[in-house]
C-alpha cells in the first residue's frame, strides 16, 4: 500500500534557525493523523513543505505518490491554512463559486450544503467576514471538491464549540470514504476522537508517532470508589498502576496508569455500592514528550 505522505529525512533551516529537522514519516490511506506540538514546534514548516510552498534544505517528500513539486498534484489536496488571509469586497459565496470553478466539477449545491452544516453566511463581504466565519470560509474551500487528501493546519481557530462537533463529523466521513486527514493542531482534544495515530513535534523534531488506541490503554484515570463500609488504605497501595491514593472511610480515590484490573480486583474484595471513572487523560502522557526530558521515541511509520 503506498503511502499517501513520505518524508524521509525532511529538514529545513531557515538560515540558522531549525525549521524542521530530520521528519521521516509515513501517512496511510483513509488515516486521520494528528500532528500535535506546541506554536512553533514546525508542523507549518511541514506543511508548506508537503505543498512545495517552501523548499526543504536536505531530504525528501512525496503526496499522493509523486514528488512535491509535481504540480498535476495539487488539485487533488484540500489545504486549510493556519492563517487565512481572506479580504476585500468580494462576497464568499462569489469567491468559492470562483474557486468551485477552477477546480471543476463542484456544484453550488455542494457548497450551499457545506455552509449550512457549518452555518456559515455566505452573503457577507470577504473582508467584513469575522475569524469564525472566515475558517469557516477556509473550510468550505478545502473539504468542497472531496479530495484524496486534506491537509488542515489548526483547523478549529475561531470556531464555536457546535460548529467544531459538526467540523470533526465531516473528518470521520471523510476517513469512511477511505480518504486521507493531515490535521495539525497545539491542542490534544481537537485530535483524540478522530485520529488513528498522532505525531508528536517539539523544537523542530518528530518525538514520537503513537497509535491513539494503544495510548487509551495506557492513559491516566481518576477513579472513585464508594464501599457500603470503610475500606483499609494498605489494601490499595502498592497495586500495580495505582497513584494518588487518598482513603476517607468508606471512599476512596486514585489515579490509574493503564489498565485497571489490578485496582478492580482490590476493590472485588470489598461490597462497591458505587464507581466513578473519569476519561482516559491523553493530555499527560503527550506532555511528558513537549518536556525537555523526553527521550526521542521512535518515529517510523
Amino acid at each position: 500500500m503506498t503511502a499517501v505522505v513520505e518524508t524521509e529525512g525532511l529538514t529545513k533551516f531557515y538560515g540558522t534557525r531549525k525549521g524542521l529537522e530530520d521528519l521521516t514519516l509515513q501517512i496511510q490511506p483513509g488515516e486521520v493523523f494528528g500532528y500535535l506540538g506546541p506554536n512553533g514546534a514546525g508542523k507549518t514548516t511541514t506543511i508548506r513543505l508537503l505543498l512545495d510552498v517552501i523548499r526543504p534544505t536536505s531530504g525528501r517528500a512525496t503526496v499522493l505518490g509523486a514528488d512535491t513539486r509535481d504540480t498535476a498534484v495539487r488539485g487533488r489536496i484540500g489545504y486549510l491554512p493556519g492563517e487565512l488571509a481572506l479580504a476585500g469586497r468580494e462576497r464568499a459565496h462569489d469567491f468559492l463559486g470562483f474557486l468551485a470553478e477552477v477546480r471543476g466539477g463542484v456544484s453550488r449545491g455542494r457548497i450551499d450544503e457545506l455552509a449550512d452544516r457549518l452555518d456559515a453566511d455566505l452573503s457577507i463581504r470577504m473582508g467584513q467576514l469575522s475569524k469564525g466565519n472566515k475558517q469557516k470560509v477556509g473550510l468550505i474551500q478545502a473539504f468542497m471538491h472531496e479530495p484524496e487528501l486534506l491537509i488542515l493546519d489548526e483547523p478549529t481557530s475561531g470556531l464555536d464549540p457546535l460548529v467544531q462537533h459538526e467540523f470533526l463529523a465531516m473528518v470521520r466521513e471523510v476517513r469512511t470514504s477511505g480518504r486521507t486527514v493531515l490535521m495539525s493542531s497545539h491542542v490534544l482534544g481537537e485530535v483524540q476522537n478522530v485520529a488513528d495515530r498522532v505525531g508528536i513535534v517539539r523544537a523542530g523534531r518528530l518525538v514520537a508517532v503513537e497509535d491513539v488506541a494503544a495510548l487509551r490503554e495506557r492513559a491516566v484515570r481518576h477513579v472513585e470508589f464508594h464501599f457500603d463500609a470503610p475500606v483499609p488504605k494498605e489494601a490499595f497501595e502498592g497495586l500495580p498502576g495505582v497513584r494518588d491514593v487518598v482513603v476517607e472511610g468508606a471512599s476512596l480515590r486514585c489515579t490509574i496508569d493503564g489498565r485497571p484490573d489490578a485496582l478492580i480486583k482490590a476493590a472485588a474484595r470489598f461490597t462497591v455500592v458505587h464507581m466513578v471513572s473519569s476519561e482516559p487523560d491523553l493530555e499527560e502522557i503527550f506532555l511528558t514528550y513537549y518536556s525537555e526530558e523526553a527521550p526521542r521515541a521512535h518515529a517510523g511509520a
